[in-house]
Parts: structure tokens; sequence; C-alpha cells
């Protein structure tokens, strides 16, 4: 089953705020994935690309651009509720 995202937004401390269609709403830290992978740091290093992150067609995950992303699950599963 997947938690389909229903809107994200870009919070200061690159942190996600993420609404799922069953109107769950966790919080996902981007900071831990510039370590894992190089990529992700260009969130960091380009001005305002963090700000850019949108919701993917069909709700399967979002992204910044056609390199970086992450998939609905990772973010349901691993986020964390307030």
């Amino acid at each position: 089953m997947f938690h389909k995202v229903k809107c994200v937004k870009a919070l200061d401390n690159y942190i996600l705020e993420i609404t799922f269609e069953n109107n769950e709403t966790k919080y996902y830290d981007i900071k831990p994935l510039f370590e894992k992978w190089k990529i992700f740091q260009n969130l960091k290093n380009i001005y305002g690309l963090f700000e850019n992150v949108k919701v993917d067609s069909g709700g399967y995950g979002i992204s910044w651009n056609d390199e970086i992303d992450l998939s609905c699950e990772e973010l349901y599963n691993n986020g964390q509720k307030k």
C-alpha cells in the first residue's frame, strides 16, 4: 500500500512537512541525506533549490529536479510525527 503525498512544504533547517492523502502529516529531515548521497548536497549548495520541492505526478514521491527525489514510502516510513 502506498501512502501517497498530497502536499509538501519546505521548512527551516532542511525539514519537509509532508501531508499524505490520508491527511496524516509527518516531518522529514533532509540533513542526513547530505552525507549518504552526494547529490542531496545540492539542496544546500544551490540557492533556493530546497524551497522548490514539489509533489510528483500521482503523489508517489517528491522531487526538486530530474536528479533529486524521494519516494512516498521513504517519506512516510522515516518521517516523524510532531
